[in-house]
């Protein structure tokens, strides 16, 4: 069974730099995002922490998710 394209977000727990942190992205984002990952032979946990820190560095930070999701699609 597949997961329907609209779907509530899911809260899954990440971890940057030592720290647990929790992020709710919609479904279709999460294998969006294990899908970059592997594509780029990283655990999504590095991924996760590689586009926080571009996040951080950003004149008005987004929050995390959010921040994820425009990577995501900024990589088509």
């Amino acid at each position: 069974m597949t997961t329907p394209l609209y779907h509530p977000p899911v809260k899954r727990s990440v971890e940057i730099a030592g720290h647990k942190t929790s992020i709710s992205l919609e479904p279709v984002f999460w294998d969006m995002l294990k899908a970059a990952a592997e594509r780029e032979g990283v655990p999504i946990n590095a991924l996760v922490a590689r586009i926080d820190a571009v996040r951080i560095a950003a004149e008005t930070p987004p929050g995390l998710a959010s921040a994820i999701r425009v990577w995501l699609v900024s990589q088509f």
